[in-house]
C-alpha cells in the first residue's frame, strides 16, 4: 500500500503542475524526471515539451539513459515521451536519438517476447534529422537501415525522416525503395500485406522533393490497381497541381477493379482542381459512375457552388 500512496501522490503533484505557470512547475518537474518510476516521468516529460522548459534538457538526457533497461521503462514509455520532448527542444547531440534508433526491448507477452521499442525508433529517427551537426549524408547513412525494420511504423518513420532530408539523394533514396519492393515479389511478401503504408510515405516524399517533375514516376504504381496503387492516387492528388488531373482522369477511365476507380474518383475530388470537380459532375450528369462520383465529392468537403451544383443534379450530399 505505501508505493501505491507514493505514486498516487507524485502523479497528483504533476496534475497540479499542469496548470502552473513553466516558472512555477519547473524545479517540480526536475524532481519527478529523477523518480524511479516511467509512468511519472513520462508525464514529466510531457509537461516539460507542453511547458517549452528548455532549461530541462540536461535533465531529460539523463533520464533518458537511466531507463534504457527494459525492466525499468516497460513499453518505453519514458524514453518515448523524453525523445519527443528533446526533439521538441531541437536537442543537438544525436547520441540519444541514435541509441533510440538501434535499441530493441524485448518484452515477455504471451507465448513468447515482443519487442516495444518499435515508436521509439521511430520517433528518434524523425528527431535526429534536426541535428545540425550531421551532414546530410551522415544522416542518410544512419537512416537507411530502419527501411528494413521489422516494424512498420518504423520504416514510415524513416522513409519520412529521409523526406525532411531534403536532398537530391534523400529522393533517389526513396525512389529506390519504392521501386525495390515493387520489383521484387519476395521482398513484398516478406514485409507483409502493411507495406502499401510505407509506399505512401515513398511517394509522398519523392512528390513533395521533386514537384510535379516526378509525377510521370508516381504514375507508373497506378497500374497495378491494388492497395499500394491507391496510396499512389492520394500521393498524386496531394500535389494539388494542375498537372495531377490528367494523371488521374486516365487512371480512372482505364480502371477495371470497382474499388480501385472509386479510390481515383477520390483522388481527383482531394486535388482540389476545377477540371476535377468538373469532370466528376460530368460523371454524375452523364449518370456514368455516378453514385462513385457523387460519393468522392461529398467525401471531400466540397464547396458551397459544388454542394447546389450537386443538388440541381438530384444527388445531394446528405
Amino acid at each position: 500500500m505505501p508505493p501505491k500512496r507514493s505514486f498516487d501522490a507524485e502523479l497528483a503533484t504533476l496534475e497540479t503542475l499542469r496548470d502552473a505557470t513553466p516558472e512555477a512547475a519547473e524545479a517540480g518537474l526536475v524532481k519527478a524526471l529523477t523518480n524511479r518510476n516511467n509512468f511519472i516521468v513520462a508525464k514529466a516529460a510531457t509537461l516539460a515539451q507542453n511547458h517549452h522548459l528548455a532549461s530541462l534538457t540536461p535533465a531529460l538526457a539523463e533520464a533518458f539513459h537511466r531507463f534504457l533497461d527494459s525492466k525499468s521503462d516497460p513499453q518505453c514509455w519514458a524514453k518515448i515521451a523524453i525523445a519527443k520532448a528533446l526533439a521538441a527542444f531541437e536537442y543537438q547531440s544525436p547520441e540519444i536519438f541514435l541509441t533510440g534508433m538501434r535499441h530493441v526491448q524485448l518484452e515477455p507477452v504471451w507465448g513468447g517476447v515482443e519487442d516495444t521499442a518499435g515508436p521509439l525508433r521511430g520517433t528518434c529517427a524523425l528527431a535526429l534529422v534536426q541535428c545540425r551537426t550531421l551532414n546530410n549524408h551522415t544522416l542518410l547513412t544512419h537512416l537507411t537501415p530502419l527501411f528494413a525494420d521489422k516494424e512498420l511504423s518504423v520504416r514510415v518513420n524513416a522513409a519520412r525522416a529521409v523526406e525532411q532530408v531534403g536532398t537530391d539523394s534523400a529522393s533517389l533514396l526513396l525512389r529506390f525503395h519504392a521501386e525495390l519492393i515493387s520489383l521484387v515479389p519476395s521482398l513484398r511478401a516478406h514485409l507483409g500485406s502493411e507495406t502499401p503504408e510505407l509506399f505512401g510515405a515513398c511517394y509522398s516524399g519523392v512528390l513533395s522533393l521533386d514537384g510535379p517533375a516526378a509525377l510521370p514516376w508516381a504514375a507508373q504504381f497506378l497500374l497495378p490497381e491494388d492497395d499500394a496503387s491507391a496510396e499512389a492516387a492520394m500521393a498524386i492528388a496531394q500535389t494539388q497541381t494542375p498537372e495531377c488531373f490528367p494523371i488521374l482522369k486516365a487512371a480512372a477511365q482505364r480502371a477495371r477493379d470497382p474499388w480501385f476507380r472509386q479510390c481515383v474518383l477520390s483522388a481527383i475530388a482531394l486535388s482540389r482542381q476545377q477540371e476535377g470537380t468538373a469532370y466528376l459532375l460530368h460523371l454524375i450528369a452523364e449518370d456514368t459512375h455516378a453514385a462513385e462520383a457523387q460519393e468522392a465529392l461529398c467525401r471531400s468537403a466540397p464547396s458551397a457552388e459544388t454542394r447546389a451544383r450537386l443538388g440541381e443534379l438530384g444527388r445531394p450530399c446528405s
